[in-house]
Parts: structure tokens; C-alpha cells; sequence
């Protein structure tokens, strides 16, 4: 190496006050400054420690050209800490007691080895880069954030959810998030936009071509759970008056075909939907043949406004990979694909799940005590009034419960019985109603069936109950006013299990959501009632 320059010392004290200081982004922006030959020097002038902290913030890009330059014992332990082969084979590995990638990208971080993690990153996919992410604690996530190149992040920024996505792009330079958007898919684009605060999300909107901007301004007018919301653009098209050979020879002037592409899109010269020209069969037909003679005319499109969960059905049920969208008067405006579906899928799952705890799905993990307390705090204060409200059941018959101990002892079991055939009944009906299979033409039948369920559980348990309580008390009439409670209580617990997410739906308001809560009110007030009422009429 050569001798130490005024130059050069000026930029190792720069790296070394910046160090002390813990600004790695001054680091990198003085590391983007030199040449390979300048870095190389700098890095030999470091002590170990530095040495191993700059080196990690040295992008993979430079790091061949830098490497050559340096003493090769030195080169060989900066490399060390980041070894891709031991660290596939920690991640591919299914043993169970092995590390997890949290734990590799925990320990990475804690120690400086910040390649170390970067490296866990680029091995994975970015859905799953994503997860790991949303597991990490603010200041690790944004850690990792901030050294990953824009095209990465932006692949990772549309597996996120929503909260956490925002949070981490409002930490993106403009620049940095237009060149992550510009890697993006334009369904995938509109999710981010989406995601983003308005001011974000309309600069984002307002930075691309005209093109793009009317593109993204079209699909944005659509609502999210919605076909429109679901569709991308990236279609191919033919018309029905055109030749085999020559769709043939269109295709293979493609660089690539759109992913996920088992059907081509017929369309007239108003580009009116006419059906679809499925890939097995355009390969198999002779090269003179018409479109319009090897097309599929029946296979039905979606209509714009469909409902993201009728979209998935009709998915399920036709065993699609794509299908078309057309607007009202059928002109072809994009398709679905399977993939955006199963995510549609998913979402819609992972929302049912977390709204029957009053959870936001798209919530951050890690999100600030006082927000997240702030979000439970609702969902808490209105379980309370159902509580109050049961309480004060319990108050009217204050004076049977200082006479007779044993409805004290016994009262939780009828609430808790019918809060458990509700909770079967509520269940059976969300999820008939997410697939579309309870609605008005079979409600009576539902409702038949489901007081049937609720009378014969109600006998057998009743009878076991009231058996136990007479054993137990001595008592033959706790044993009876039990048992008629837990009747009575069972089958209003089917029947409010079964009008409740109908109702709800009624006023729109998510079964899922506040379900649970209604129901439990419902079977403490009538399971509370029917045993002290009958307790007050009969034993006291």
C-alpha cells in the first residue's frame, strides 16, 4: 500500500468520529466517496474493530474490487463473519433445535456483524424476508432497513403489513422510494400506495410517467376488496379474426410472458371481452386455424366491482390460475391472478382471526405500548359493559345468593355451558357466510337444524348437571332448576349463535369482530337470569 496522504487521514478520522458517534449512515456516505484503492487503504489504517464495523457497510457491489487490494489475511477475516455457505445451511435445515432466522439476525446485529445479517436477507424470499422483519424490534428492523439496496426493499415493502410498511417507507428518501417503486409490479404499486400516508403516497403517484400515473390512478378508483382492487393490467390480448401462426409468432417476439399466464385475453376492436385462448390449446392448433374457431367463449370474466371474497370462490370453485375484468359494459380492463388471490385469502383469514380478540391485522407486532394499548383499551372497555351488564343480572337476585350458597357455587357452569354452544354455532355461521353458503334461501332449514342441536344437547347435559348438583347438594331442586337452566340456556345460545353474524351483517359490522362479545353477553344475562329466576320462584 502506499504512504498515508493528508487525504486519507482526513477521511480515517472522519470514519473514526462518525464511529464514536454510532453514524453508520455518515460512514457509508464517506465509504460511497472513495475508490476500491482508497477503501483498501482506509480499511488497513483501522484498527480491528473499525475494520470490521466499516467492512460491513461496504456494499456486496464494491466488495470483489476491495477485496483484490487487500492484505489477503485480512481480507479472509472480514469475510469470516459472513459465510453464505453456513448460513444456507442453517436456514435450509428442518431440525427443529437448530437457530431460527430471528435469532441469526438478533445475534448479527447485537454483535455489529451487520453483512451477517444482510446475508440472512438476501437468502430469502421477500415474503418471508418480510415476516422477518415484522419480527424484529423497531430499532433492529429500521437497522437492516436503512443498509438494504432499493430494489430489495421494494420487493420486501409489498409483502408488509400495511402499519409497518408506511412506517418504514415515511423512512425512505424520495429518491430511495421511487427507485423501490420502480422495481414494483403495478398491482403490487398500488398496494404500497395504498399503504402509504396520503402526502407519501400522493408524491409517489405524482413522481411517475403520465402513463403509469393514469394506469395507477384507475386501478386506485376501485375499492381494495374488490375485483378492481385485486387486477393487474399485465394481460396479453388477441383478437378473434386473427390466425394461430400469427398469435404464435407475437409471443415469441416477447421477451417474457406475463407471470402466471395460462390464458391469452380475446378481445373485438373495442376491446370487448369475447373470451380466452388457453396456452394448451393455441400450441396444439394448426397454424392456419382462427382464433375465434380454438377459443373458449364460455369461460366467464369478473366483473369489476365483485367482491374480493366472491372472486375467491369463484376461484375455488372453477379451479382458475387467471381470470379476466371487465367493466360493466365489458371492456377487458385487467385480469387476477391466483396468487393475488391466496393473498387475498389470506388477509381476509388473518383479519376474521385477530378481529375476534378486537385485533387490527395489519397492526405492527412491535407498534409503541401506548398505541397498542391505546387499540386494546376499546375492545377491553366494551367487554366491560357486557360484563356490567351481567353483574347487574347477579345483583337482582342478591338476596336467593345470601340464602342458598350453592347457586353461588353452581352459576358459572350454566353461563359457561352456553357460552360454549354459542361459540360452535357462532363459528359454523361466519364461516358459512365468508363462503357465500347461509344466506336467506336456507336460513329456516339452518335454523331448524340448529335448535334441534341445541334441545338434545341441552337434555343430555341438563340431565347429567342436575344429577351432579343433586349429589353433590343433596338437593333435588337445585338439581332440577339447574338442569332447566342449562336447557333454556343452550338453546338461546344456538339461536342467538345463529341470529347474531346476521344481524351484524345486517348493520355492517363485522360478525368476526364483535361476534364473540355479543354472544358472551347474551349467555351470561340468559344463563345468570334463568338460574336465579327459577332459584327465587322455587327454592326460596
Amino acid at each position: 500500500m502506499t504512504e498515508e496522504t493528508p487525504v486519507a487521514a482526513e477521511t480515517q478520522e472522519s470514519i473514526a468520529e462518525a464511529l464514536a458517534k454510532g453514524k453508520l449512515k455518515r460512514v457509508r456516505r464517506i465509504l460511497r466517496d472513495l475508490s476500491a484503492a482508497e477503501t483498501a487503504e482506509l480499511l488497513e489504517q483501522l484498527d480491528e474493530d473499525q475494520q470490521q464495523i466499516v467492512w460491513d457497510q461496504i456494499g456486496d457491489v464494491e466488495e470483489p474490487a476491495i477485496l483484490e487490494l487487500l492484505d489477503p489475511a485480512l481480507a479472509e477475516r472480514l469475510q469470516v463473519n459472513s459465510d453464505d455457505n453456513q448460513l444456507e445451511a442453517l436456514l435450509d435445515s428442518e431440525d427443529e433445535t437448530d437457530i431460527s432466522p430471528i435469532a441469526i439476525v438478533r445475534e448479527a446485529l447485537e454483535a455489529g456483524r451487520f453483512k451477517r445479517a444482510l446475508k440472512v436477507f438476501a437468502l430469502l424470499h421477500p415474503s418471508q424476508a418480510a415476516g422477518l422483519l415484522e419480527s424484529l424490534p423497531p430499532g433492529e428492523r429500521s437497522s437492516i432497513w436503512s443498509r438494504l439496496d432499493s430494489a430489495r426493499a421494494g420487493q420486501i415493502l409489498v409483502h408488509l403489513r400495511e402499519e409497518v410498511a408506511a412506517s418504514l417507507a415515511l423512512e425512505m428518501s424520495d429518491a430511495e422510494l421511487l427507485e423501490a417503486a420502480r422495481q414494483l409490479d403495478l398491482d403490487d404499486l398500488v398496494d404500497l400506495i395504498q399503504a402509504l400516508p396520503f402526502g407519501p403516497g400522493r408524491q409517489l403517484l405524482l413522481s411517475m410517467d403520465v402513463k403509469k400515473r393514469q394506469q395507477l390512478a384507475d386501478m386506485l378508483s376501485y375499492p381494495e376488496d374488490s375485483a378492481g382492487g385485486l387486477m393487474n393490467i399485465d394481460h396479453i390480448s388477441v383478437r378473434a379474426d386473427v390466425k394461430v401462426g400469427s398469435v404464435l409468432r407475437y409471443l415469441r417476439l416477447l421477451e417474457d410472458l406475463p407471470d402466471h399466464t395460462d390464458k391469452l385475453m380475446v378481445v373485438d376492436r373495442e376491446n370487448r371481452y369475447q373470451g380466452v385462448l388457453r396456452l394448451s390449446r393455441l400450441v396444439t392448433s394448426m397454424a392456419d386455424e382462427l382464433v375465434r374457431d380454438v377459443m373458449d367463449a364460455e369461460f366467464k370474466p369478473l366483473d369489476v366491482l365483485m367482491s374480493s371474497q366472491e372472486v375467491a370462490r369463484q376461484f375455488e370453485d372453477l379451479d382458475m390460475l387467471s381470470a379476466a375484468v371487465v367493466s360493466e359494459d365489458g371492456v377487458l380492463l385487467g385480469r387476477i391472478t391466483v396468487d393475488d388471490v391466496m393473498d387475498s385469502i389470506r388477509d381476509d383469514s388473518e383479519r376474521a382471526i385477530m378481529g375476534m380478540a378486537g385485533l387490527d391485522d395489519e397492526a405492527d407486532m412491535f407498534a409503541p405500548i401506548l398505541t397498542s394499548t391505546r387499540r386494546r383499551s376499546v375492545w377491553l372497555g366494551c367487554n366491560l359493559i357486557t360484563a356490567f351488564l351481567a353483574a347487574s343480572v347477579i345483583g337482582q337476585f342478591q338476596g336467593a345468593l345470601e340464602q342458598i350458597v350453592a347457586l353461588a357455587v353452581l352459576m358459572p357452569v350454566v353461563a359457561s355451558m352456553g357460552g360454549i354452544a354459542g361459540s360452535q354455532t357462532l363459528t359454523l355461521v361466519i364461516r358459512g357466510l365468508a363462503l357465500g353458503q347461509v344466506d336467506t334461501g336456507n336460513l329456516r332449514v339452518l335454523l331448524g337444524k340448529e335448535l334441534g342441536i341445541g334441545t338434545l344437547n341441552g337434555v343430555l347435559w341438563a340431565l347429567l348437571v342436575a344429577a351432579v348438583a343433586i349429589i353433590w347438594f343433596g338437593d333435588l331442586g337445585i338439581g332440577w332448576v339447574i338442569g332447566l337452566a342449562i336447557l333454556i340456556n343452550l338453546v338461546c345460545a344456538v339461536l342467538a349463535g345463529l341470529l347474531i353474524p346476521l344481524i351484524l351483517r345486517r348493520f355492517g359490522i363485522d360478525p368476526a369482530l364483535a361476534g364473540s362479545m355479543v354472544l358472551m353477553a347474551v349467555t351470561d344475562v340468559v344463563g345468570f337470569s334463568s338460574f336465579l329466576g327459577l332459584a327465587t320462584l322455587f327454592l326460596i
